[in-house]
């Protein structure tokens, strides 16, 4: 691979790369992305140690231990944007050299794990409980831009969501999924689902306020929907699809926890989201560690 220009991938003038602010000794080989940078205290206070605490806008970082685990939390701020960016310039501190602007000669990877809300669409899925993303259909744009591939099974799952899609919504979704690594790691922590990735949190998320949808019926469509294998969608959120997609052309290991503050079939929202959170982060924490 030819030389990385100046202008595909931006360094600060201390060498840190230029959204995260980070060099590559400051990340451990377990990332754990939360969204609100609030978050990230809320997990680190879980570490026995904190060695370094850097931040840059919406994205923050701590790096800590746990007895002798070392971990990194990172907050992504919202959205499959801002995972572009977290996925990518955390694949450049581990596989790029920094100064030749070249790839290591030996890739490495990391392990990612997304501890996030997200809405309930099936009205048997209980409020402030845990769900694990076995898969994600992305309903943004970000997989278009990158060379991905599924396989047969996932391309016939794929084929089946779109069916069910009204064509006037001009929604064209991909696939991602779980990587089988960490599913089996966690196995019997919690239920597994299908996800969905939404580009927005009102309208693209089945939301009325003021400004009038153009895809009215979404929120039914998606709790219809029931493949030939029997799987249904069971939440959605705003990150996990770009998690799983980019993860899996960059070669890392990616899993995403879902802590479920609301349900959008019975429309009832936690009412203690804050403690709930703390509860799985902990949990979370322990199994990563044990």
């Amino acid at each position: 691979m030819e030389r990385i220009s100046e202008t595909d991938l931006i360094l600060n003038n201390d060498g840190s790369i230029y959204h995260l602010n980070l060099l590559p000794e400051d990340i451990s080989d377990t990332i754990i992305l939360v969204g609100d940078p609030d978050r990230v205290p809320q997990v680190s206070k879980f570490f026995d140690r904190i060695e370094i605490k850097k931040g840059k806008r919406e994205f923050i970082t701590h790096t800590g231990y746990i007895e002798n685990k070392r971990l990194t939390v990172i907050s992504t701020g919202i959205g499959t944007d801002n995972i572009d960016i977290v996925l990518n310039e955390l694949d450049a501190l581990v596989n790029i050299d920094l100064e030749t602007r070249l790839p290591q000669p030996k890739l490495r990877s990391i392990d990612i794990i997304r501890i996030g809300t997200s809405g309930a669409l099936q009205p048997e899925i209980p409020i402030d409980s845990l769900l694990i993303s076995s898969a994600a259909f992305g309903l943004d744009a970000l997989m278009h831009y990158y060379k991905h591939s599924n396989s047969d099974n996932e391309h016939k799952l794929l084929e089946e969501f779109c069916s069910i899609i009204p064509t006037d919504y001009q929604i064209k979704p991909y696939l991602a999924t779980a990587s089988t690594k960490l599913l089996d790691r966690f196995d019997g922590m919690t239920n597994s689902g299908l996800t969905l990735t939404a580009p927005g949190f009102y309208s693209p998320q089945g939301r009325q306020v003021r400004a009038v949808s153009n895809t009215p019926d979404l929120l039914s469509v998606f709790m219809k929907f029931k493949s030939s294998q029997e799987k249904v969608l069971t939440n959605l959120e705003m990150e996990t699809a770009g998690i799983y997609g980019l993860a899996s052309v960059l070669g890392h290991h990616a899993l995403s926890f879902n802590v479920i503050l609301a349900n959008r079939s019975t429309n009832k929202f936690s009412t203690n989201p804050s403690v709930v959170m703390d509860h799985f982060i902990k949990a979370i924490l322990i199994k990563i560690c044990s």
